[in-house]
């Protein structure tokens, strides 16, 4: 047997015994696991899975201007991609125009720029709306962002029950992790539950939210922490929606989550697996759902922040695991990282074999043959209980501070997250956290360096676009519709509101996502760090 002097643990802190026996990870099979498709979904949430249908593969993408990243979405979509995934650039999402002071050295450079709805014309530029679905990660400026695709498609005849895809939506996750917040939690809940409304009445086909365990992974969660937070903050937001008037089949079903996948292969596969049960029970006990809507529907991404700007050729090793772990886990999207992008914006070789990546798991690997091909192990039966367990312990923690958003606004996931982070970080410089190629088998190479696009020629670009955008439109039309729109956000949430409606209004007269965003912070005020 194993030497008990030499503990070992997964990333979360879960102890792994020397060795696992009949006896440990004991579940009751109907209760705990079922069969795939049958609740709580521990197995899967269909019963085919894979052999049914592969995952949505959705590549991230985003480059400065619309055109140029219009143009890698289609070399994706001509290797094998299946679905659209829009990386947003600083400005955008925190609802600042391309023209403007605060986004100077910014515009375009952690994704593209959208000022106007044009530009959004030109991003999708011969895709097929009605037959491509598109994420987009975008937060604070969300419902604009909704607003404009669904512009988009009218304006190229693609009626709104065709449309299909997800905005990530998900405000809480900003404040604990990202910081790309603008408005305060009551309003931005709000907003967040209306887009459910509009969502639920009149796109039928899209994810209203894609609740966002990934940041905080990144910013240094263990996958006990990703999954406890995730679903505190899907509580809050089911309770807004629920608060607002909406009956919880009308809206569940649609909501979605995005978890990181990172590389302890075991411990990500269990971490899915306790994930579709513990959502399964807590929407079964805590609101009394349809199944349809205690189903966990997920997208993964490959780890970021385990990628290494040292001998990065490594990271096709890394990301390939993690995808094992996603697709074992069952994900229903995956995107999986270029090996590159420690260092820059990936390029369109690191880009194409991510995906390549993904076709030969799921084509080569033989995983997809049957669903959940892991389960009846003695380790992962085990470990899934013992993520659960300490999962739940986690949540009941943030419930006794009175919620999520009461628990952000005191600082506990913040603070929680950090010392894990801080934790790890030691971790890896005092070597008991091997990384290969940075604290292990090192080889001394400089880090390589990858030319930067001229993000001075873009931004000047980009502001030449906007402003002629401005002196094109009708003028009085967009300053009414910027007034129908500050009305309606005062009534946000009132019976009679119609506030998607005045958003897209303002959006079909090419009001920009500044002047939208300005309109919505005079009502709601500005998020303001205590």
């Amino acid at each position: 047997m194993a030497d008990e002097a030499n503990p070992r643990h997964t990333p979360s802190g879960v102890p792994v015994a020397p060795l696992y026996r009949p006896a440990d990870g004991v579940v009751d099979y109907p209760a705990d696991l079922a069969d795939p498709g049958a609740f709580p979904f521990t197995r899967g949430i269909q019963p085919s899975m894979y052999r049914g249908r592969l995952w949505t593969m959705r590549q991230y993408a985003g480059f400065g201007t619309a055109a140029e990243t219009n143009a890698r979405f289609k070399h994706l979509l001509a290797a094998g991609q299946t679905g659209l995934s829009v990386a947003f650039d600083l400005p955008t999402q925190m609802g600042i125009d391309s023209d403007a002071p605060r986004a100077a050295g910014e515009v375009g450079r952690v994704g593209v720029a959208i000022d106007t709805v044009d530009d959004l014309h030109r991003l999708l530029a011969d895709i097929p709306l009605d037959k491509v679905s598109t994420s987009m990660t975008i937060n604070a400026t969300a419902a604009t962002l909704l607003a404009m695709y669904v512009v988009v498609g009218e304006e190229r005849g693609v009626p709104r029950e065709k449309l299909s895809g997800t905005i990530q939506n998900d405000i809480l996750k900003e404040y604990v992790a990202r910081g790309t917040y603008v408005y305060p939690a009551a309003p931005s809940l709000q907003l967040i539950a209306e887009t459910f409304r509009f969502c639920a009445d009149s796109v039928p086909n899209w994810n209203p939210i894609s609740i966002s365990g990934y940041h905080m992974r990144e910013a240094g969660a263990t996958a006990v922490q990703e999954l406890a937070f995730t679903f505190a903050n899907a509580l809050a937001y089911v309770d807004t929606a629920i608060a607002a008037g909406l009956k919880v089949d009308d809206f569940a079903p649609r909501l979605s989550f995005f978890f990181a996948c990172h590389s302890d292969l075991f411990e990500e596969v269990s971490k899915f697996r306790a994930a579709r049960r513990i959502w399964a029970r807590l929407m079964r006990s805590r609101y009394g759902a349809s199944d349809s809507s205690c189903r966990l529907r997920f997208h993964t991404q490959t780890g970021g922040v385990t990628l290494t700007a040292q001998q990065p050729l490594n990271n096709v090793v890394r990301v390939t695991i993690q995808a094992l772990a996603a697709t074992l886990g069952g994900t229903q999207s995956l995107h999986t990282n270029g090996y590159d992008e420690a260092l820059a914006l990936p390029t369109a070789d690191a880009a194409t074999l991510a995906l390549r990546t993904q076709q030969i798991v799921a084509h080569e690997s033989g995983i997809t043959a049957t669903p959940d091909p892991l389960a009846g192990s003695y380790f992962v039966e085990s470990l899934t209980n013992e993520l659960d367990r300490r999962t739940m312990q986690l949540m009941a923690d943030v419930e006794a501070k009175g919620g999520s958003v009461k628990a952000i606004e005191a600082g506990f996931l913040q603070d929680e997250i950090a010392r894990s982070a801080y934790d790890y970080q030691r971790g890896v410089e005092s070597g008991a956290n091997v990384v290969v190629g940075v604290n292990k088998h090192g080889d001394g190479q400089p880090v390589p360096i990858i030319a930067a696009p001229d993000y001075r020629a873009l931004e000047a670009d980009q502001v030449s676009r906007l402003r002629a955008a401005r002196a094109g439109r009708d003028a009085t039309l967009a300053s009414a519709a910027i007034a129908t729109l500050r009305a309606a956000a005062g009534d946000l949430g009132k019976p009679h509101s119609d506030f998607m409606g005045a958003l897209i209004a303002a959006v079909r007269v090419r009001c920009t996502v500044g002047e939208i965003s300005d309109t919505l912070e005079s009502v709601f005020g500005r998020h303001r760090v205590s």
